[in-house]
């Protein structure tokens, strides 16, 4: 195995860890906002950061489950454009794992 193929692994495992800590988010988000406790509720900049640092898929997969946030533009913008970043990196990690890239 190839230090590529290692950094493929642990980049996808982040991608899974981190779209599955920020899918859970969502759904505590929105059950917090179902029962009107304001005080303990999730931080928008908490959601859009775990978005950004990996958890595209599991915003966009959390906000559609959860129907939450669907009416703010930014989380739009913001999933979006990180869905395209992220996909992009594995992308390049796959063409250099499996040596298309040198």
């Amino acid at each position: 195995m190839t230090y590529q193929q290692i950094i493929l692994i642990i980049y996808v495992a982040y991608l899974v860890f981190m779209s599955l800590v920020t899918f859970f988010l969502f759904l505590k988000d929105k059950g917090m906002a179902k029962k009107n406790n304001s005080e303990v509720r999730i931080k928008e900049k908490t959601l859009l950061s775990s978005v950004v640092f990996g958890g595209a898929v599991g915003g966009f997969i959390g906000r559609i489950v959860a129907h939450h946030k669907t009416n703010k533009g930014y989380f739009s913008f913001t999933i979006y454009i990180s869905l395209l970043l992220q996909a992009c990196v594995l992308v390049l990690f796959i063409l250099l794992a499996f040596g298309v890239l040198k």
